[in-house]
């Protein structure tokens, strides 16, 4: 029979003092929330209520965020992984994709937004170009990341199949990359939900519009409630899309890839 796991040993005084603190904070952190919900129970009531008001305009919020995300990943995704399909094997070409993806992505979104309202405008397009170019970095680090932890072994093994190039790349390397790829557009998409909440400064709706609408009409009534809607929104689309890309992870992920 096999020998059987030593017991943990307790912790030891410094472990036991942390641990204990730890706790002290989470208590006392706990304890600071449900203060703060009893002493604003009326704010919490009257939060309630706005979104019981509105529940048609949320709703249409939603859906403008969910499609400027959704549109702005997909296209991303499009360009994104053929992109990373062509420069794998060519550093040079690699690296220059990625320092550009990487240079974009850290220019500030409302600065995007204001260079290209000169260009296109000003309504969904102009965050619905930005938001695609700030999804390509994740989405193409993550495809040539995939396609490169392919196990040379096995494509040695493609090619003494007969198979071609583009048939190993589709039949081979990305279904085994899948998993890496998925990963960067679950990151993109996340990432766009919380800039598209600014795309309401040049036209673009979504649930930016409660938050504009918030701090354009700081003290007055349903000021604070009008934020907590696009920010708590926002941060549910968010929790929902995570979800969505966990389900789609298991259904079209073998299982030895998952294991």
């Amino acid at each position: 029979m096999p020998d059987k796991a030593p017991p943990k040993p307790p912790p030891v005084d410094g472990e036991r003092t942390v641990l204990m603190a730890a706790g002290a904070v989470a208590v006392a952190i706990a304890a600071l929330i449900v203060w703060q919900v009893i002493a604003n129970i009326d704010g919490v009531i009257s939060f309630g209520q706005y979104i019981a008001d509105r529940p048609d305009e949320i709703l249409a919020r939603t859906w403008e965020h969910t499609v400027l995300t959704v549109g702005s990943v997909v296209t991303a995704t499009l360009i994104a992984v053929p992109m990373g399909i062509a420069i794998m094997n060519n550093t040079v070409a690699r690296n220059v994709a990625l320092s550009v993806a990487g240079i974009l992505l850290t220019v500030p979104s409302l600065a995007f937004f204001a260079i290209l309202i000169p260009i296109v405008g000003i309504g969904a397009l102009p965050p619905y170009i930005a938001l695609t170019i700030y999804a390509l970095l994740p989405i193409l680090r993550n495809t040539v990341t995939g396609l490169d932890g392919v196990d040379g072994a096995v494509i040695e093994s493609a090619k003494g199949m007969g198979l071609s190039r583009m048939q190993r790349i589709r039949k081979i390397e990305l279904p085994l990359a899948w998993p890496v790829i998925l990963t960067g557009i679950r990151v993109a998409a996340i990432l766009n939900i919380s800039i598209a909440a600014i795309a309401i400064l040049v036209g673009g709706g979504a649930l930016g519009a409660f938050i504009q609408n918030g701090l354009t009409r700081f003290g007055f009534p349903g000021h604070v409630e009008s934020v907590w809607t696009g920010t708590l929104f926002t941060i549910l689309l968010a929790l929902v899309f995570e979800r969505l890309f966990a389900l789609v992870g298991r259904l079209t992920t073998s299982e030895g890839l998952q294991s």
